[in-house]
C-alpha cells in the first residue's frame, strides 16, 4: 500500500509540473496567418469533424493542405475526430469549418491543454508506472525514484505542454512503452499490437521498429522455426496485419486514397533535414552545402545507407541473442542512428531516443542522465523561439536534482557501473596502459555540461553577428550532434561487448 501511495504522489508531481508549464505561451500564439502548431492541432479537429474521411488527406477548397494539412497516420486523425466531438459539445465555434481558423480563447486553451493531460493520464503515465514497478533487482524506493525521474524528463514536458508542437507525443511514446512492456514480459501479441498502434499514431515510431522486429524474430528462432517459433511467427504476423488493416480500412477503398496518405506521411520533397536539427547532415551542411550540391535522390540513398549501416551490428546481435536488456539498448542505438543519419529529421525526433534512454536510467544512471540533459539542450533554439527559457531551466534543474539524489550518479562512474568493463578488458589485452576510460568519461561529462551552460548563456545574453544571424543556433546543433555521436559509439560498445545480456540484467517480471 505504501508503494502505491508514494507512486501516486510521484504521478501528482509529474502532472503538476506539466500543468504549470502549460500555463505559458505556445508556438505561434497570435501570429497570423499560420498561427503556429497549436493551430495545427485545432485545425485537424476542424477537418476531421466537418469533412468525409476520404477528404482528410486531399487538397480541396475546404482542406488547403498548405494550411496545416494532416500529415500523420490515421490513428492521429481518429484522435483529432474524438477531440472534435468533445469540442463540438462544449463550443461549436472551436471547430467551425473555415471560420474557426486562428481561433484563440482562454476556454479553448484550457480545453486543448486538458486533452494533452488526459492522454498522458490514460496512456503514457500508466505505462511509466507499470514499467518501473515491474523492474526487478532494485528496491521499491528506487522504482519510485525511477518513475519520478522519467516523469520529470524536461524534453517531453516542454514540447508537449510548452511549445505545443506535435502535441500528444506522449500518446505514441506511451503506446511504444506498452509495446516494450508486452514483449519484455513475453506477452508478445499484446506488445506487438501496442507498438502497431504507436506507428499508426506517429510514423516516426519507425525509429523503434527494427529492434521490435529483431527481438521478436530472435524469440521465434530461439523457440525453433519448426515448432513453437513458427506458430509465434504466424501469430505475430496476423496481429500486425490485422491491426494495420483496422487502422487503415477507410483508406484502403481506393488505391489513390492509400497512396495519398503515404505521400502525406513521407514528404521526401521537404529535403534532407528541417530547421536547425542536431544531426550529421545539418551539422555537416555548415561546411559543405549537401542539400545544394547533391540531387534529392542521392541524398535519400546516402541517408538510407548511413542509417542502415550504423544500426546493423546492434540489430544482428539482438536477433542472434535476444534479451530484454539487449532490446532496450538496441532501441536506444537504432533510434539514435535514425536521428543522426536518416532523411527529413526534425529536432523533436530526439524524444524518440530519449524514451528508451529513460528505460535504462536505473541501469546506467550516469550516462542516461547525461544524454537526457543533452537531448533537452538540443531543443534550445526551438524553446527560446517560444519564450520557454525559464520553464526550460527550472524543469531541467528539477530533473537533474532528482537524478542526482535518486541514483547518486556521480558515484556510478566506474567501468563496471558504466558497463564498459568487458570492453576495457578487451582493449587492455593490446594496450595495458588503457586504465583511464572511466576518468576520461568524467572529464568529457564536465566539458559537455560547461559547454552547454556557456552556449545557453551566450544565446540568451548576446546578439549574434549580423552576417551570422544563426550562429548560436548552429553551435547548439553542432555541439549536441558531437555529443550524440559519442553516445552512439558508447551504446554500441556496451551492446556488442555484453556477452551476458541474457543473465546479468534488470529483468522485467
Amino acid at each position: 500500500m505504501e508503494k502505491w501511495y508514494l507512486m501516486t504522489i510521484v504521478v501528482l508531481i509529474g502532472l503538476t509540473v506539466r500543468w504549470t508549464v502549460s500555463l505559458n505561451s505556445y508556438s505561434g500564439a497570435g501570429k497570423p496567418p499560420m498561427f503556429g502548431d497549436y493551430e495545427a492541432q485545432r485545425h485537424w479537429q476542424e477537418i476531421t469533424f466537418n469533412l468525409p474521411v476520404k477528404q482528410w488527406y486531399f487538397n480541396s477548397s475546404d482542406n488547403n493542405l498548405q494550411y496545416w494539412g494532416l500529415d500523420y497516420p490515421p490513428l492521429t486523425a481518429y484522435h483529432s475526430l474524438l477531440c472534435a466531438y468533445v469540442a463540438k459539445f462544449i463550443n461549436p465555434d472551436w471547430i467551425a469549418l473555415h471560420t474557426s481558423r486562428g481561433y484563440e480563447s482562454q476556454a479553448h486553451k484550457l480545453f486543448m491543454r486538458t486533452t494533452v493531460l488526459i492522454a498522458d493520464l490514460l496512456i503514457y503515465i500508466p505505462a511509466v508506472v507499470l514499467y518501473c514497478c515491474s523492474l526487478k533487482d532494485i528496491s521499491t524506493k528506487k522504482k519510485i525514484a525511477n518513475a519520478l525521474c522519467i516523469l520529470l524528463y524536461p524534453g517531453l514536458i516542454l514540447i508537449d505542454y510548452g511549445h505545443f508542437q506535435n502535441i500528444y507525443n506522449s500518446v505514441s511514446l506511451g503506446f511504444a512503452l506498452w509495446g516494450v512492456l508486452g514483449v519484455s514480459c513475453d506477452w508478445d501479441l499484446l506488445g506487438s499490437l501496442a507498438f502497431c498502434l504507436a506507428i499508426n499514431y506517429k510514423q516516426m515510431e519507425l525509429y523503434h521498429s527494427l529492434p521490435f522486429f529483431c527481438f521478436l524474430l530472435g524469440k521465434c528462432f530461439k523457440k525453433g522455426l519448426k515448432g513453437k517459433g513458427f506458430v509465434l511467427l504466424v501469430k505475430l504476423a496476423c496481429t500486425v496485419v490485422a491491426s494495420f488493416v483496422l487502422c487503415w480500412l477507410p483508406f484502403f477503398t481506393e488505391r489513390e486514397q492509400t497512396l495519398q496518405v503515404l505521400r502525406r506521411l513521407f514528404p521526401v520533397d521537404r529535403g534532407l533535414f528541417e530547421d536547425k536539427v542536431a544531426n550529421i547532415w545539418c551539422s555537416f551542411n555548415v561546411f559543405l552545402k549537401i542539400r545544394d550540391i547533391l540531387p534529392r535522390h542521392i541524398q535519400l540513398i546516402m541517408s538510407f545507407c548511413f542509417t542502415f549501416l550504423s544500426l546493423l551490428p546492434a540489430c544482428i546481435k539482438l536477433t542472434l541473442q535476444p534479451s530484454s536488456k539487449g532490446f532496450r539498448l538496441t532501441l536506444v542505438s537504432c533510434a539514435l542512428s535514425f536521428f543522426l543519419f536518416s532523411f527529413q529529421v526534425h529536432e523533436k525526433s530526439i524524444l524518440l531516443v530519449s524514451l528508451p534512454v529513460c528505460l535504462v536510467l536505473s541501469e546506467i544512471p550516469f550516462m542516461s542522465t547525461w544524454f537526457l540533459l543533452v537531448s533537452t539542450f538540443s531543443l534550445l533554439p526551438l524553446l527560446l523561439k517560444d519564450e520557454l527559457l525559464m520553464p526550460s531551466v527550472v524543469t531541467t534543474m528539477a530533473f537533474f536534482i532528482a537524478c542526482v539524489t535518486s541514483f547518486s550518479i556521480f558515484e556510478k562512474t566506474s567501468e563496471e557501473e558504466l558497463q564498459l568493463k568487458s570492453f576495457s578488458i578487451s582493449v587492455r589485452k593490446y594496450l595495458p596502459c588503457f586504465t583511464f576510460l572511466s576518468r576520461m568519461i568524467q572529464y568529457l561529462f564536465l566539458i559537455s555540461v560547461i559547454t552547454m551552460v556557456l552556449l545557453t548563456l551566450m544565446t540568451v545574453t548576446l546578439d549574434p553577428p549580423q552576417k551570422l544571424p544563426d550562429l548560436f543556433s548552429v553551435l547548439v546543433c553542432f555541439v549536441s550532434c558531437l555529443n550524440f555521436l559519442f553516445f552512439l559509439v558508447y551504446f554500441n560498445i556496451i551492446i556488442m561487448w555484453d556477452s551476458k545480456s541474457g543473465r546479468n540484467q534488470k529483468k522485467i517480471s
